[in-house]
């Protein structure tokens, strides 16, 4: 049945190939070309990476599995906002949607613009000296650089670009993801081929003992923000045609390719770089460019990966909007972002409020914050998430499966427990960051208290007229 209060105004364009496409286009972005060098540094084994990388490959194949679930049963624009307000009632629903505005997409884009603006940058004779910092009890609180300004000059072209129309949007966004995903292949077939490398790189033995440490956990926040974006083709349910057969092969598909494809990359760059070079190294790819095919052609691959990081921060920009769109035609956000543009019929003011969180993020946070903030706390609400498939599954024994998650109950405890394992070590070896994670629910809890005592006095006021 179509819910009417949140799909009024969006139409299903997108189709299978196109929702795959997205997916893919969201997880692989900013996390595979920057995060594995933060990764060696925590491990110090290349072969621990390795591992890391594919249980952090499996969560997010057990979480798309899930999400495939609950976006047949609710094939509506929000995402993880729907399931929770169908699991655990609206005050959770609001939170992850919250989470979603600022940590689900607008710190993402902000990571991933950067990334872009460094990427491209490194094949300009460019500055990338800051212009201005603004100091505040020793830390540098805003940054105003060659980097800081293009990235935010792209977050605001790319955001009107999907303001302009769905079927725009998607068309650049299947093309940029397909140029994409060749340069990739065409990376990993030329380097191993052809690469000035070493296998000697891949040969130091793994030390099992390592999963149980806090750097292993640490490790897993920066490659689930790598794999992030494996929910992506939840969040157009009200656009996708067919969307209790096409979302859950979408998600399934996507998230398998993306992690051999993952898995390929990391061993490339172990071939390229010993773990000594890699370490702590934000540009791992152009790195590894340079070392396999040197400086100047590697500026080539560079550039490219520089426009395949586009793919992702396009298709965050035109996911992340529906979810805000789905809150305030609740009533439970600001009734501005509920208003659809009549002549593009996009949620725009929701994609320029995100635009606007972003580029604030870009000029006032670092790329390593970023990336920890972003894990810790979308871990815990995709996990709570999937619980509510749980709870929905014993609470509304006769509501209509189209599809039901493979393996369960397997499937979800794994994710559950990965989710948990992440947790648990976020806040005991990064509290600070955790924090800051908490202080953002708990600020989304206190506009939640503000939307529901307006709605409740706007009630009050309607009955007393009525009567």
């Amino acid at each position: 049945m179509e819910n009417r209060s949140n799909n009024s105004y969006l139409k299903r364009e997108v189709g299978l190939f196109s929702a795959f496409i997205l997916v893919v286009a969201n997880i692989v972005g900013t996390g595979i070309f920057t995060t594995s060098g933060f990764i060696i540094r925590e491990l110090g084994n290349p072969q621990s990476m390795l591992l890391c990388w594919f249980l952090g490959g499996l969560f997010a194949l057990s979480g798309a599995l899930c999400y495939g679930e609950l976006s047949a049963i609710f094939p509506r624009a929000g995402g993880e906002y729907v399931f929770l307000r169908e699991s655990f009632g609206r005050g959770v629903a609001f939170l992850s949607g919250w989470i979603s505005l600022i940590v689900g997409f607008s710190a993402p884009i902000a990571a991933a613009s950067i990334a872009f603006a460094t990427y491209l940058l490194r094949t300009l004779p460019a500055s990338l000296n800051p212009i201005i910092t603004i100091p505040c009890f020793g830390i540098n609180i805003l940054t105003i650089s060659s980097i800081t300004l293009l990235a935010a000059a792209i977050i605001i072209i790319l955001s009107m670009i999907h303001y302009h129309g769905l079927l725009l949007g998607t068309f650049i966004q299947n093309s940029l993801t397909v140029f994409k995903i060749t340069v990739i292949i065409a990376f990993i077939v030329a380097g191993l081929s052809f690469g000035n490398g070493s296998l000697s790189n891949l040969s130091e033995g793994m030390n099992l003992k390592s999963i149980l440490t806090d750097k292993f956990a640490i490790s897993l926040i920066f490659i689930s923000f790598a794999y992030s974006g494996w929910n992506a083709a939840a969040y157009l349910g009200s656009e996708i045609k067919e969307p209790s057969r096409n979302i859950p092969l979408s998600l399934f598909y996507g998230t398998f390719f993306v992690m051999g494809l993952y898995l390929l990359l990391n061993i490339l760059y172990i071939y390229a770089l010993p773990a000594e070079e890699m370490s702590g190294v934000l540009e791992v790819g152009n790195l590894a460019a340079v070392s396999l095919f040197g400086e100047h052609v590697s500026r080539y691959f560079t550039a490219a990966i520089a426009i395949g990081i586009l793919s992702a921060l396009s298709a965050m920009i035109m996911t992340g909007p529906r979810v805000y769109y789905a809150m305030s035609r609740d009533g439970v956000f600001f009734k501005l972002f509920s208003k659809v543009s009549n002549i593009h019929r996009t949620p725009a003011h929701s994609i320029f409020l995100q635009a606007a969180i972003a580029v604030l993020m870009v000029i006032t946070t670092s790329f390593y914050k970023l990336l920890l903030y972003i894990g810790f706390t979308l871990a815990l609400f995709s996990m709570i998430t999937v619980i509510g498939m749980i709870v929905l599954r014993i609470k509304e024994p006769f509501l209509e499966h189209p599809y039901r998650t493979f393996g369960y109950p397997i499937t979800p405890l794994l994710f559950i427990s990965g989710n948990l394992w992440i947790i648990y070590f976020s806040i005991k070896s990064k509290p600070i960051i955790s924090l800051f994670g908490i202080g953002t629910i708990g600020l989304g809890f206190l506009f939640y208290l503000y939307f529901k005592i307006r709605n409740n006095t706007a009630k009050t006021k309607l009955s007393g007229q009525t009567r």
